[in-house]
């Protein structure tokens, strides 16, 4: 057998060898190379172990979602459609009995395009026309709107940032009766607007509450259950 002969024959023998190897490492653990681990019966929920309950155990499934977390869930999720380079902020109208009114995040009005006005949030010109706020409309104003001429009175009203006092006095007047919010913010010259907000919400009796959430974070996954 010659030189080249030899050659030819190892790099035979080394490829086999290699290909055996990988085929007993896929066939002993396929899920690793076709795709990450995932737990369907945790539906797309991260943050639980996966389920040990035997199939012939008759009580319901732990670790499920409160109501707060599931309302206060899709306020933030409502949010990522914002287009807000800046802040997104989500809000979900909620019935007394647990039926979802309206959804809303911050954006423009109808009609008025996001790529004709500015999403800035302040203006090289100091012209407040070329920043958001004199066009955008907040995400409580919108979950509001969105009901489908559906009454706000006595409803609840998730967001995931505490209301301004613009918005405090549509909630007001929208006759909500309970505000629950994820965080609170003040900055600057706005910490005026947001003690207003309180005020006017204790002074016509509508509730005001802190998020707790009982889960650290949601990942939802698009595939079958």
């Amino acid at each position: 057998m010659n030189s080249r002969e030899m050659v030819l024959v190892s790099t035979a023998t080394l490829f086999g060898a290699f290909a055996s190897a990988m085929a007993m490492r896929f066939f002993f653990n396929p899920k690793k190379h076709l795709c990450s681990t995932i737990n369907s019966e945790s539906n797309g929920v991260v943050g639980r172990k996966n389920s040990t309950q035997s199939p012939f155990d008759p009580s319901k499934r732990k670790g499920y979602l409160s109501w707060d977390d599931y309302f206060m869930a899709i306020a933030f999720l409502s949010a990522e459609r914002s287009k807000d380079p800046n802040r997104q902020v989500g809000a979900c109208l909620v019935s007394q009995n647990g039926i979802i009114l309206g959804i809303g995040y911050n954006g423009f009005p109808r009609g008025c395009s996001d790529d004709k006005l500015p999403w800035s949030k302040k203006s090289k010109n100091g012209d407040p026309l070329e920043t958001k706020y004199p066009y955008v409309c907040h995400a409580e104003v919108n979950a509001i709107l969105n009901t489908n001429h559906a009454s706000a009175a006595g409803q609840r009203l998730y967001v995931t940032m505490f209301p301004c006092n613009e918005c405090a006095k549509i909630i007001i007047q929208s006759g909500v009766s309970e505000v629950i919010y994820f965080v609170e913010k003040r900055l600057g010259n706005s910490e005026a607007a947001y003690a207003a907000s309180h005020k006017l919400l204790s002074m016509a009796g509508v509730k005001v509450r802190k998020h707790q959430p009982q889960m650290s974070q949601i990942l939802i996954k698009f595939e079958g259950p």
